[in-house]
């Protein structure tokens, strides 16, 4: 070792096998004022308890990746919706969302 370390950080999304690519298409997507307007119809009164439930989480990632035009494997589907649940977000949290945005920043 020479003494000097680099620390790489690595988004928790990607642990889940996440590609940043589809992350990347997403954000660029979401600036569309028309698509964003839809996708914040699609999780207008979420709240917790749903974003905890695997099968509303599901429908929610097929609804917002058909908004998005963005089609989904099977394998994606399911990482999306375990990071999903694991993040434990609370959308009435304010903490809990400066965190997701930080995320994907």
């Amino acid at each position: 070792m020479t003494g000097q370390e680099v620390l790489v950080t690595v988004p928790s999304y990607h642990q889940y096998g996440i590609s940043p690519q589809l992350v990347e298409r997403v954000k660029l997507k979401m600036k569309n004022p028309a698509i964003k307007d839809r996708v914040k119809q699609v999780v207008d009164g979420l709240t917790r308890a749903d974003l905890q439930d695997r099968v509303k989480v599901r429908r929610l990632v097929r609804t917002a990746s058909s908004v998005l035009g963005e089609r989904l494997s099977g394998a994606q589907e399911e990482q999306i919706v375990q990071f999903v649940i694991d993040q434990r977000i609370d959308p009435r949290n304010t903490l809990h969302l400066l965190r997701l945005w930080g995320m994907f920043r």
